[in-house]
């Protein structure tokens, strides 16, 4: 069981009075000894190795030296006075100054005295100094005891430090509770065998070295024992949750392809699925068919038919008597699916319905009528579907797009819309999922990917473009929409901003005027600041070709498809993601014609916002795209992952780490295919661990 002493208040250590703990407990969310434990240093001061003063030739950097103190003095400042001393070794001699604290530390210090002293280095006018060194002293002139190794480094704060709580003093709290501890209190959480195939060090040793190494080859032990355990038993759980679903939840099973399936496919379809279709749609179908509950991840890229996969999976559920409902995040996409799906329906014997807030009265309180009547085949709409008053007569089938939008809770409600078992679950996205990212993050659901565009689809030509290019860019406006065509302008503010040299929307819509002049050009403006029926009208005038320009914020991001805009203008674009910049950019380039996106940026350019921009220009790869935004951004920030779990890694990258995590991964894989309910001997102790874990299963948490 966990430790006793470990699980003590943070009280415990007579350092930390109830105020201390209190202060501790909002800055850093420690409320235990193991708390206190589990949170790791960020970086190490190297003391292993000695400067000698002469080699120092940088200023800023950090040494660590040895010699003799002498010539302390006081020195009168304009304000205040400081304290002096030299410390000479056998190359030179370097300054050392205390601005604070001079009377104290001068009583502390005595000359004549050898030193260790570590700090960072000053060099003003070719003068040397380090201010506020640390200073130990080494007795007789003996040699530097081993524990001047690699010191811990911790994150803290303004509040923490007003209040003495800095790192300083988090490592001589940590020195304390090893001290006091057992060892076997940090208790072994990996059986013998895997320690030994793995060639890792002990739990104990791990938790030791990470704070206190006496060397790179310990921290290195130390991290990586410590960043496998953390991906390792997330995997372990993930993998049992998946199969504790898949033993547990039984799935309505659709046994036949029947007669509305056959029509659409034969007769309203009207081109051929590409390969990547055909493939989901039998991962698909096998799921349908299994007797087990679907739970199952859809990734494509933006255009590449995810939409139509969903529609027969929902023909799928139909034919064998059940009920579907698609939830999107907007009205106004919800509407388009609507009015596309209903189109594409013409002459099935579908009943389709939608579902919004606007949505209301009596077309509504019928709705909910036929809707549980089962008059109702498949309800098209918002989040209204969730509400508890909307109650199905057998809901089969629930496909969310966009599914980052939609919370776990939300999606859970949806269980309970069919009193005889849960509905299969098919959930969408458009957003691209690094391989690592998606095994990390959602391995307790099956994920099919479409990885080709159908055929006869242009892939949008994307340039970069400075302000001098302006005009080439308006003249290449103006010939785009004398051809029929429309154009989106995006801009990253709205206000303007005095710390940022941005275009904003205003100031742009304003320029666009000058060019577009009215009445012969109509401009919509759309951005997050409006109200939501203020919002969907711009947008609905858009996509009925009532005006050719829309000027929006990254509201446009995920929503309209517009077949007939066919320029994507994103300005200041150095200011964006590149997930972001590639999702904009997928609101053209679906229709027929070529489409272009334009990259307008101002002519300095960060590293990064470089790489950002040269990525687009290359390719349309959502995947490759995404695996270089994760890098250049780290995985909490790639749109619709910010999941619990994740965020918790301590030491993990989910980007340099994909070594970790495969083998993490695939031994998982090995030991639950060998032991799935890990009853053997040998895996006692991984059972022990989940188990204290408090290992459960939420219904909710089994839908994704």
């Amino acid at each position: 069981m966990p430790s006793a002493f470990l699980q003590q208040k943070l009280e415990a250590i007579k350092e930390i009075s109830p105020n201390r703990a209190e202060i501790l407990q909002k800055e850093l969310g420690v409320y235990t000894l193991q708390d206190l434990l589990f949170l790791f240093p960020f970086r190490y001061v190297d003391k292993t190795t000695f400067s000698h003063i002469k080699d120092i030739s940088s200023d800023g950097e950090s040494v660590m030296l040895k010699g003799t103190l002498f010539n302390m003095r006081h020195v009168k400042g304009k304000r205040s006075r400081r304290l002096v001393a030299n410390l000479k070794d056998s190359s030179g001699i370097i300054e050392l100054v205390w601005f604070q604290g001079a009377s104290w530390i001068h009583t502390t210090l005595e000359e004549g005295m050898i030193y260790t002293c570590y700090g960072r280095v000053n060099i003003y006018n070719g003068k040397k100094s380090i201010p506020h060194p640390e200073l130990e002293a080494i007795a007789g002139g003996a040699k530097v005891k081993t524990k001047l190794t690699m010191d811990p480094v911790y994150h803290s704060t303004e509040k923490l430090n007003a209040k003495g709580l800095d790192g300083k003093f988090r490592k001589k709290v940590i020195q304390k509770i090893f001290k006091k501890m057992d060892r076997a209190e940090l208790y072994e959480t990996l059986d013998p065998y895997l320690v030994e195939k793995l060639k890792l060090c002990t739990r104990f040793q791990s938790i030791l070295w990470i704070h206190f190494p006496q060397s790179q080859e310990q921290l290195d032990e130390a991290t990586k024992r410590i960043k496998f355990e953390e991906i390792f038993f997330m995997q372990l759980r993930i993998l049992l949750s998946k199969e504790r679903r898949k033993n547990k939840l039984k799935g309505f099973i659709f046994e036949s392809v029947g007669s509305k399936f056959l029509k659409f496919y034969n007769e309203n379809l009207g081109f051929e699925l590409t390969g990547a279709q055909k493939k989901v749609m039998k991962e698909i179908r096998a799921d349908l068919g299994s007797g087990v509950h679907m739970n199952r991840l859809l990734q494509g890229d933006v255009g590449s038919g995810k939409t139509i996969v969903g529609l027969m999976s929902v023909l799928i559920a139909i034919d064998n008597g059940y009920q579907a409902c698609l939830l999107a995040p907007t009205e106004i996409l919800a509407y388009q699916h609507f009015q596309s799906i209903t189109e594409a329906l013409k002459g099935v014997s579908v009943k389709t319905a939608f579902l919004s807030g606007s949505v209301k009265g009596k077309k509504r309180k019928q709705l909910f009528q036929f809707l549980a009547q089962g008059d109702i085949d498949l309800l098209i709409g918002t989040h209204a579907i969730l509400e508890d008053p909307v109650t199905f007569h057998n809901l089969g089938l629930a496909i969310t797009d966009e599914q980052h939008r939609f919370g776990v809770i939300q999606r859970a409600k949806l269980w309970n819309k069919n009193p005889a078992g849960p509905p299969h679950i098919l959930v969408m996205t458009a957003t691209p999922i690094p391989r690592t990212l998606a095994m990390t993050l959602y391995g307790d659901l099956d994920v099919s990917v479409i990885d080709e565009l159908p055929a006869g689809r242009k892939p949008v030509k994307t340039v970069h473009m400075t302000e001098r290019h302006r005009p080439e860019a308006i003249e290449f406006m103006h010939k785009e929409i004398q051809k029929g065509r429309q154009i989106y302008v995006v801009f990253p503010l709205i206000d303007e901003s005095a710390t940022l040299d941005l275009q904003n929307l205003q100031t742009g819509y304003d320029d666009l005027l000058q060019f577009f002049p009215k009445p012969d050009f109509q401009i919509s403006v759309v951005h997050g600041r409006m109200k939501p029926q203020d919002k969907e009208a711009e947008m609905k005038r858009f996509v009925d070709h009532k005006t050719q320009i829309m000027v929006a914020t990254t509201v446009i991001e995920v929503g309209v498809n517009v077949p007939n805009a066919s320029i994507m203008i994103i300005e200041n674009a150095e200011r964006f993601g590149l997930s972001q910049l590639h999702q904009l950019r997928g609101r053209v380039g679906r229709g027929a014609d070529q489409s272009y996106c334009l990259l307008m940026t101002g002519y300095k350019l960060s590293k990064n916002a470089k790489e950002r921009i040269q990525t687009m220009c290359r390719t349309n790869n959502g995947f490759e795209i995404a695996e270089v935004d994760m890098r250049l951004r780290g995985h909490g920030d790639i749109q619709g992952t910010q999941q619990s779990g994740v965020s918790d890694f301590k030491l993990i990258s989910l980007i340099l780490d994909q070594v970790i995590i495969e083998t993490a991964r695939n031994l998982a894989l090995l030991i639950l295919d060998d032991d799935p309910d890990l009853s053997q001997p040998k895996h006692a102790l991984l059972k022990a661990h989940l188990q204290k874990m408090k290992f459960t299963i939420k219904d909710w948490g089994l839908i994704s």
